[in-house]
C-alpha cells in the first residue's frame, strides 16, 4: 500500500546542504499556519455552530484537502530532479480545491432548477474535480485500496445496467452522479464526513492536547506501577496502558508505536520473543479503539447512524471492552507461565505516580460525566480540550507554554487528515449504496448463502471485514460494512444497536489478522521482529475481537433494556467461552492441561454458545469446575 510521506524538515544532513531547504521551510510555515487555523476554526464552529452543515462540511473538506496536498507532497524526495515539478502540482491542486470550494459556497441549494435542467458547466467541473481531488488525497494518506473501492462503486453506479440481472441496476449519468455525490447530503458530504468534521476532529484535538501535556506518559507509568510486580508485568502493563491510551491516539497503529516504544523493549528484556512482544502490543492497542469513554471515530459515526445517544453506546460497550482486555490479559498470562517468566519490580509505587499525575485524570472524568449526562459529544469535546489546558496548568511540570499549545493545535489537525479523507471517500460508497439499492442485494446474497444460519452469516461478514480492513482505516471499513450488513443482521432479529456494535467490532480485526495486519506490522517494526509471525501472535491474543461479537449476537451482552441478571449471565457465558477457547488452543492455564481436559474444554464451547434446550449453564458450571481444578494444582509463581 503506497502513501505519500509527510513533509518534514528533519534530516541528518545539515540544512545548508539540503536541496530546496528554503522552499521546504516556507511550506512548513504555511502548513503550521493552515493547520492551527483549521483547529481554531473547528473549535469556533463547535462552540457557535454558526455555519450550517450544508456549507460547513465543504469548507472543512476543502481545508483538509489543501493541508493534505501540502503536508503529503506528490514527490517527497528533495534530491529528485522532479521535486520542484511535484511541488508545483501540489500547489496547483490546492488552487483547484479553492475553486471547487468557491463554486460550492456560492451554489444556491434552494433553487431546484438544477434538478430539472442540470448543473452549470462550472459546477460540473467543480464537482468532478472535487471527487478526483478526494481520491488523490486518499491515495496520499491511506493508500490505493480506498481509491479502488470508491472507483468500483462509482463504476457500478455508472455502468450497473451492463451487469447480470441479479445485480444489475439503473445506469446513472455523470451529471446525476455528481449531483448526488456533491450537491446533496447523501454522498461525500453525508453523515460520515459530518461526524469526522465535528465530533471526531475535536476529540482528535483532545488527544493531541493530552499528549503535549504529558498525560500519555502518566498512563504508561501508572500501568507499569499497577502490573509491574506480576509475572509478565511489562506485557500486562502494555495491555493496561493501551486501554488508557488507545482512544486518545485514535489509531491502533499510532498507539502501537507510542506505547510500544516503551513496552516492547521491556518485554523482550524480560524474555518474550520479539514476535510475541509485537503481537501483545498490537492486540492491546487495537483494544484501545473499543474502550469507553472515547472509542475512536467509528463510535461517533455509529451514534449518527443509529440515532442512539453516545452515552448509551458507551454504556453498552463497557462490559464487552472489559471482556476483551480480560481475554488479552489471559493470553498474556498463559504466555508468561509457559515461558516461566519471573515477576519484575517497579521502583515507583502507584501512589507516587498518582501524586505526580493524578490531575491528568480530571479531563477524562469530566468528559465521561458530560457524556453520561447526554450533552452533545461535540460540546463535550470542546469542553474537554479546555479542561486539559486548565488542569495541566495546575502543576508546574505539566504546564504548557504557547509553543506546546501551538504544537497541540497543529498535531490535532494533521492527525485528523486521514480520518476526514477516509470518511469523505466512504461517503461516496454510502451514496452509491443509497442511490442504487445494492445494499438490499448484498443482504439477500448473504442470507441465501448462509442458509438462514446467523453463525454462518457472521462468518461471511467477518471475512468481508477482513478484506476491507486490508486497505481501509477502521472507521471507513465500519461505515462501508454497516450500510451493507446491518440490514441483514436486522433480518435475524438483532436490535439495531447490537447489529452496529457487532460490525464495529469486526471492523477492528484487520489490525491484527494476517496477511495484512497493520498494527502488528507496526509493532514488528518496533520489535525488529518478523511481521507475519507477529501478526499470527496478535491474531491469537486478539481472539476477543471474534468471540465477543458472536456472543453479542447470541446473548444479551449489549441488548438494550436487558436486566441485570441477563447481563450477568451473558458475561458469564462470554467469560467461559473466552477461557475455554484460550486453554483449548494453548493447553495451559495455571498448569499444563491433559489431553482429556483440553477436549473437555473444547466441547463446552458449542454448549455454552448455542445454549441448546436452555442448558448452556451446564457448560458454564463445567468450565468453573475445570478452572477450580487448575487453580488447586497450579504451579507456584514467583
Amino acid at each position: 500500500m503506497h502513501t505519500s510521506q509527510p513533509l518534514t524538515t528533519e534530516n541528518k544532513t545539515p540544512d545548508s546542504d539540503l536541496p530546496y531547504q528554503k522552499l521546504v521551510t516556507l511550506v512548513s510555515y504555511f502548513i503550521l499556519v493552515i493547520a492551527v487555523s483549521l483547529s481554531t476554526f473547528q473549535i469556533w464552529q463547535g462552540i457557535s455552530s454558526t455555519i450550517s452543515a450544508t456549507y460547513f462540511r465543504p469548507i472543512h473538506l476543502s481545508w483538509v484537502l489543501v493541508l493534505i496536498f501540502l503536508y503529503y507532497p506528490l514527490i517527497s524526495n528533495r534530491h529528485s530532479m522532479f521535486y520542484l515539478v511535484g511541488r508545483g502540482i501540489d500547489i496547483a491542486l490546492c488552487g483547484l480545491v479553492i475553486f471547487a470550494a468557491y463554486r460550492l459556497f456560492i451554489f444556491d441549494y434552494n433553487d431546484i432548477n438544477h434538478l430539472f435542467y442540470g448543473l452549470q458547466l462550472p459546477d460540473m467541473i467543480a464537482g468532478g474535480s472535487l471527487v478526483l481531488l478526494l481520491m488523490e488525497a486518499c491515495r496520499r494518506t491511506i493508500g490505493w485500496v480506498m481509491v479502488f473501492i470508491a472507483i468500483i462503486f462509482l463504476s457500478y453506479s455508472a455502468f450497473g445496467d451492463m451487469l447480470p440481472s441479479g445485480i444489475a441496476v439503473k445506469a446513472y449519468s455523470l451529471q446525476e452522479i455528481i449531483q448526488f455525490q456533491i450537491f446533496s447530503a447523501n454522498g461525500i458530504f453525508g453523515s460520515a464526513l459530518g461526524i469526522a468534521a465535528t465530533t471526531v476532529f475535536i476529540f482528535v484535538l483532545f488527544g493531541a492536547f493530552l499528549e503535549v501535556t504529558g498525560a500519555g506518559k502518566f498512563f504508561i507509568d501508572l500501568a507499569f506501577s499497577i502490573a509491574g510486580k506480576y509475572r509478565g508485568g511489562p506485557a500486562k502493563a502494555a495491555v493496561l496502558a493501551s486501554a488508557g491510551l488507545g482512544s486518545i491516539s485514535g489509531s491502533a497503529i499510532a498507539n502501537t508505536v507510542t506505547t510500544g516504544s516503551i513496552t516492547i523493549p521491556m518485554m523482550k528484556k524480560l524474555g518474550y520473543k520479539p514476535e510475541q512482544a509485537a503481537g501483545i502490543e498490537a492486540a492491546a492497542s487495537t483494544g484501545g479503539q473499543i474502550m469507553p469513554p472515547i472509542m475512536g471515530a467509528g463510535a461517533f459515526v455509529m451514534a449518527q447512524f443509529t440515532g442512539v445517544p453516545y452515552s448509551e453506546i458507551m454504556l453498552a460497550s463497557i462490559a464487552p471492552a472489559i471482556l476483551y482486555f480480560f481475554c488479552t490479559l489471559l493470553y498474556v498470562h498463559i504466555m508468561a507461565c509457559k515461558l516461566d517468566l519471573k515477576a519484575v519490580s517497579r521502583t515507583e509505587a502507584v501512589i507516587t505516580v498518582m501524586k505526580d499525575g493524578a490531575h491528568h485524570l480530571i479531563p477524562l472524568i469530566f468528559i465521561t460525566t458530560l457524556l453520561m449526562m447526554a450533552y452533545s459529544p461535540l460540546l463535550v469535546g470542546v469542553a474537554g480540550c479546555a479542561a486539559i489546558l486548565v488542569t495541566a496548568a495546575l502543576r508546574k511540570h505539566s504546564r504548557i507554554g504557547l509553543q506546546k499549545f501551538i504544537q497541540g493545535m497543529k498535531s490535532g489537525a494533521l492527525m485528523a487528515l486521514p480520518i476526514s479523507a477516509a470518511c469523505g471517500a466512504a461517503g461516496i460508497i454510502v451514496g452509491v449504496v443509497g442511490q442504487t439499492g445494492i445494499g438490499l442485494q448484498f443482504t439477500q446474497f448473504v442470507m441465501d448463502f448462509s442458509g438462514g444460519y446467523m453463525l454462518i452469516a457472521l462468518g461471511l461478514i467477518c471475512l468481508v471485514a477482513l478484506v476491507l480492513g486490508m486497505g481501509l482505516p477502521v472507521t471507513a471499513a465500519y461505515i462501508v460494512l454497516a450500510v451493507m450488513a446491518v440490514p441483514m443482521l436486522g433480518d435475524f432479529g438483532l436490535p439495531l444497536l447490537t447489529a452496529h456494535l457487532i460490525i464495529f467490532w469486526l471492523s477492528q480485526t484487520s489490525n491484527v489478522t494476517p496477511p495484512i495486519a497493520l498494527a502488528a506490522f507496526a509493532g514488528a517494526g518496533v520489535a525488529n521482529a518478523n511481521p507475519m509471525k507477529s501478526s499470527v501472535e496478535a491474531f491469537k491474543l486478539a481472539g476477543g475481537l471474534f468471540i465477543i461479537p458472536i456472543m453479542m449476537a447470541y446473548t444479551d451482552l449489549v441488548t438494550p433494556g436487558t436486566s441485570a441478571f441477563e447481563l450477568a449471565l451473558s458475561i458469564a457465558q462470554t467469560l467461559s467461552i473466552i477461557v475455554a477457547v484460550a486453554i483449548s488452543i494453548e493447553g495451559y492455564l495455571f498448569r499444563r492441561l491433559t489431553l482429556i481436559e483440553r477436549v473437555f474444554a473444547l466441547l463446552t464451547i458449542p454448549l455454552i454458545l448455542m445454549n441448546p434446550f436452555s442448558i448452556g449453564f451446564i457448560g458454564i458450571i463445567a468450565m468453573a469446575i475445570l478452572i477450580s481444578l487448575q487453580w488447586r494444582d497450579r504451579v507456584p509463581m514467583n
